[in-house]
This record gives structure tokens, sequence and C-alpha cells, in this order.
């Protein structure tokens, strides 16, 4: 029974992992404002996380365990950025064109915004700092508004 329990348990995870992923088929099934918005999400958890962090490291007695847990879903949701800027926007969305061809300003702007929210998402893993997390909500906010240009807006449900 136990076997059972587990073989089913490691399955179903397996399904729950695939049913999150984006896989890099060309599908032709995308959702890039849902993307920015968990990206927002991600930022507004590291922050959190930062906040945290720094509290908790000024108590008179430290809670290890509970900083250590922060500092993990810290990295977790930078981590989470970085694959969404590569394996999603870099390596699907952000279709490569070339010199003098029209929309290459446009798509070089793009290339070092996801570079530098890239960049951003590996010091929020090695910093607390919360200008980072400014940083990478203003890159973000930067990329969201090339990404979209000319494109109406798309209401987010609360």
């Amino acid at each position: 029974m136990k076997r059972i329990f587990l073989g089913t348990l490691i399955f179903v995870l397996g399904l729950a992992s695939l049913a999150f992923a984006h896989c890099q088929v060309p599908c032709g099934i995308y959702d890039d404002h849902l993307r920015i918005h968990q990206m927002e999400e991600d930022i507004q958890t590291i922050e959190k996380s930062m906040t945290m962090i720094l509290e908790l490291s000024k108590a008179e007695e430290a809670n290890y365990n509970q900083i250590v847990r922060w500092v993990n879903n810290k990295e977790d949701y930078a981590k989470s950025i970085s694959d969404t800027v590569v394996e999603y926007y870099m390596a699907q969305r952000l279709k490569p064109i070339a010199i003098g061809d029209a929309g290459h300003e446009k798509y070089i702007r793009e290339l070092k915004l996801l570079h530098e929210i890239l960049v951003l998402a590996m010091k929020a893993k090695q910093t607390t700092d919360l200008g980072t997390v400014s940083a990478l909500k203003s890159t973000l906010a930067d990329f969201e508004r090339s990404y979209f240009e000319g494109e109406a807006q798309v209401p987010v449900a609360p």
C-alpha cells in the first residue's frame, strides 16, 4: 500500500511539474502578459524575503531556521525569474532581427533589458539589498513597455 501511494505521489508530482512548465516546442500557446505578471509576483516575493531576512537578523536571538527558509525562498524566486527570461522570452519569444531590418533596434533594446533582468536576479540571490528589488521592478517595467509597444494593455484580474 505504501509503495502504491509513493508511486502515485511521484507520478502526480511529475505531471504537476509538466503542467506548470512551458516547453520549447513551438505549440503557439503563449501568454506573454501572464509571464510578466508572474515575474512581478516573483519580485514581490523576493522583496518580502529580503525584508524578513533583514528583520530576523536584527533580533537579539536570531532564528536561523527562519532566516534560512527566507534565503531559500528568495533564491527560488530569483531562479524563477531567470528561468522565465531564458527559457520563455529569450529562447522562444524574442526573435533575432538582422541589422538594418525593421525592428532591429527594438530587438536589441529588449535583449539588453532581459540581460539586465538576469543580472539583477542573480544579484537578488547574492544580497538583501532592496535597491536590487527596485532595479528589478524598474527594468521589468521597461521591458514590458517595450515588448508590448503599440499593443493594447490587457487588464489583469486582481
